[in-house]
C-alpha cells in the first residue's frame, strides 16, 4: 500500500509536451542562433571548430549547426542564441543558420514513404562510437518517467536485429567503425540513420582532415547538432522524422 501511496502523492510525472508546454529550459541553455547581428571583424578566429563562416567574398556569413558546441564564443561578435529547441534536419546543408527567419524545411521523398510503417513505433540501436558519454546520457534520459518516450512508440534496443534504425552518437572513431559496420548491417531493411552530436555530424573538436565520418559511411537520414543536444532537441528531432509534431 505504501508503493501506490507514494504514486498517488506523486501523480502525474511525464511532461505535457508535445500535447501542451515544453518543460522549462536552464537559464543558460543555447537553443538555436542567430546570426542577424553578426560582426565578421569580431568573429574572425572566434569559433574553436570552425562553424562560422564568413563573407569573404561578399556572400552572407552562416553557422554550420553541425559544427557548433554551443559554447557561446560567438556571442561576443553578436550572435544571439534563441530559445528554439527544434534544431534536426533531413539534410546536412539545411544545418547552416543565415540571417533572417528559418524557413521551413521540405520533408524528402524517402521519409515521407518510411513514415507510415514507422510512424507509431519506431525501435533504435543506439552505437556509441567513441563518444564521451554526453549524447548517450541525454539520449538514454528520453527513456525515464518525466520524458517516456515509450509513448510514442519510440524505443532503445538491446539488438539491431529488433531495431528499426541505428541513432550513432560519437566522432566514429577506428576502433568503433567496424562495430557500427556490424550493426548497422544487421539491422533489417528499410532502416533509418540519426546522427545525434557535433562529433557524429563533423567530427566536432575531434575533426581529423580527410577522415571519414558518419556521413561519408552511410546514407544520414537526421541529423540532431548540439554538444550534446538537449533531450527536448533530441525528442523533438525523433517525431520530426515520424512526421508526429506540426
Amino acid at each position: 500500500m505504501s508503493i501506490v501511496g507514494e504514486r498517488l502523492r506523486q501523480k502525474h510525472r511525464t511532461m505535457a509536451w508535445p500535447a501542451g508546454p515544453a518543460p522549462a529550459l536552464p537559464d543558460r541553455w543555447r537553443g538555436r542562433p542567430d546570426i542577424t547581428g553578426l560582426d565578421p571583424d569580431k568573429a574572425r578566429g572566434v569559433c574553436p571548430t570552425g562553424a562560422l563562416r564568413l563573407p569573404e567574398d561578399g556572400g552572407d556569413a552562416c553557422l554550420d549547426l553541425g559544427r557548433c558546441l554551443f559554447c557561446g564564443a560567438c556571442e561576443q561578435a553578436g550572435v544571439v542564441f534563441t530559445r528554439e529547441f527544434r534544431l534536426a534536419a533531413f539534410r546536412r546543408d539545411s544545418l547552416f543558420v543565415r540571417p533572417g527567419p528559418a524557413e521551413p524545411e521540405p520533408v524528402p521523398d524517402r521519409i515521407a514513404a518510411l513514415r507510415p510503417t514507422f510512424r507509431r513505433s519506431l525501435k533504435l540501436r543506439q552505437v556509441s562510437a567513441g563518444g564521451c558519454n554526453a549524447c548517450e546520457a541525454d539520449s538514454n534520459v528520453l527513456t525515464t518517467l518525466a520524458w517516456d518516450m515509450g509513448r510514442f512508440g519510440l524505443a532503445f534496443v538491446a539488438s539491431p536485429r529488433h531495431a528499426d534504425g541505428v541513432l550513432v552518437t560519437g566522432p566514429v572513431t577506428d576502433n568503433m567503425r567496424l562495430a557500427l559496420e556490424k550493426t548497422y548491417n544487421a539491422t533489417p531493411t528499410p532502416k533509418v540513420v540519426i546522427a545525434t552530436g557535433a562529433c557524429t555530424i563533423s567530427g566536432g573538436i575531434y575533426e581529423r582532415d580527410g577522415r571519414p565520418l558518419l556521413d561519408g559511411l552511410y546514407p544520414v537520414d537526421l541529423y540532431i547538432p548540439g554538444c550534446p543536444p538537449h533531450p527536448l532537441t533530441i525528442l523533438a528531432g525523433l517525431l520530426t522524422l515520424l512526421g508526429r509534431l506540426d
